[in-house]
């Protein structure tokens, strides 16, 4: 099995942090949403379309706003899973079905202080015991 190019690999991760932000794959979308972020020269939708399809890669300015955009970290848009930091990742198998946006949010909640890592713990028990209310309800009715 030949590898993959690294220009095709950074495709495929594009168009996967593309559909986790809810983002059609279109070079026009991605021209037109890019285009909106970064204060540099603009690009085409021939660019844009480049990009998807793994034939050219993205300048570092470029990639940077794309990450940023896409609520990724550059390194894992254009190089895939970081090989150094935490490997929470590979402790369960359920992580590996994280797409990168939720991965790059738990790195985001391991950067935070311990108090502010507490008030996002209650948040999200608190969302969840509200979720489980709401099913139980709807199973009731």
């Amino acid at each position: 099995m030949a590898p993959i190019p690294e220009t095709q690999a950074f495709a495929d991760r594009l168009r996967r942090a593309l559909d986790a932000a809810g983002v059609r794959s279109s070079p026009t979308v991605v021209a037109n949403e890019f285009n909106l972020r970064y204060w540099g020269r603009s690009i085409t939708a021939h660019t844009a379309r480049n990009w998807l399809l793994g034939q050219a890669l993205p300048t570092q300015d470029k990639l940077v706003v794309l990450a940023e955009w896409l609520q990724v970290s550059p390194d894992e848009l254009r190089f895939g899973r970081a090989a150094s930091g935490p490997r929470l990742f590979d402790a369960d198998a359920q992580f590996e079905q994280l797409d990168m946006a939720d991965r790059e949010m738990i790195n985001r909640y391991l950067s935070l202080p311990t108090a502010d890592r507490k008030t996002v713990r209650e948040v999200v028990t608190a969302m969840a015991v509200a979720a489980g209310t709401r099913k139980k309800q709807a199973q009731d009715a």
